[in-house]
């Protein structure tokens, strides 16, 4: 069997990751696809992720609470660190399940993914040559130009940071209307649309930073493109599993003989 694709799930509090990620994982399966859930957010208190490897059996946030005397976010730091120290036994768990796809939750604090060292050395060690993150836009932050714009950049770090392949998707698309989303796509694809965009939008003093920040996001010429996705009603997987394979065979499919059900 080939090695699995694994796919890292980021991006800002809210934006949907765990509901993302179970949404895709039932139609990975509806798909005839075998999909391993891993949760990584020792904080999690989600009912419906139903993970098949779950970093709370080896790192229990109300435990670093008590036994180090430490708020929620200083047990958070604590424990970021701890499940680098445990992650061998996470991945041994991974390994014994066989599978197409390993997707991850990662925990729902972004700097906790993104900027400790530990998470570096986490995403290392699950990593094989087929990996990838997909970061996940808030549309209540990707509505706006200079939303969109601070995700684009926090997208780019993310990728700079890990250095893999990387996705970015519109979640929770039925809360924008269809003139929203067409605006998006327009942002997401021309650079010059989304320096007008921001330029309207920022006050006159600001107008040359904007310029320079659309500058800077259009050199990013990898992060053009935005996948538009919805779990609540489907919208979208199908696409997202494509643009996944892309990345991981070159856009064939899994299993040749095989094609998904369509949306």
């Amino acid at each position: 069997m080939d090695e699995p694709g694994t796919i890292y799930f980021t991006g800002t509090a809210g934006a949907g990751k765990t509901t993302f990620v179970r949404a895709f994982a039932d139609w990975m399966k509806s798909a005839g696809y075998e999909a391993t859930v891993v949760n990584l957010d020792p904080g999690s208190e989600s009912t419906t992720l139903d993970p098949a490897v779950d970093i709370r059996e080896w790192v229990q946030l109300d435990d670093i609470e008590d036994e180090y005397g430490l708020g929620p976010n200083g047990a958070q730091i604590a424990a970021a660190d701890m499940i680098a120290l445990k992650i061998f036994d996470v991945k041994q768990a991974i390994d014994e399940l066989k599978t197409d796809y390993v997707l991850v939750d990662t925990p729902g604090q972004i700097e906790l993914f993104a900027f400790r060292e530990a998470s570096k050395a986490v995403v290392d060690a699950l990593s094989g040559d087929r990996s990838q993150i997909a970061f996940l836009f808030d549309p209540a932050l990707a509505r706006t130009p200079g939303g969109f714009v601070s995700l684009l950049l926090l997208s780019a770090t993310v990728e700079f940071r890990f250095r893999l392949p990387m996705i970015n998707v519109l979640t929770k698309s039925d809360v924008l209307s269809a003139e929203q989303l067409a605006e998006l796509a327009r942002w997401a694809e021309d650079p010059a649309e989304l320096h007008d965009a921001v330029s309207r939008e920022a006050p006159t003093p600001d107008v040359q930073l904007a310029t320079e920040v659309a500058r800077a996001i259009e050199s990013l010429g990898p992060l053009a493109g935005l996948l538009v996705t919805s779990a609540k009603d489907g919208v979208g997987l199908e696409g997202f599993y494509q643009a996944a394979q892309r990345v991981f065979g070159g856009g064939e499919d899994l299993d040749p003989s095989h094609t998904p059900a369509s949306e």
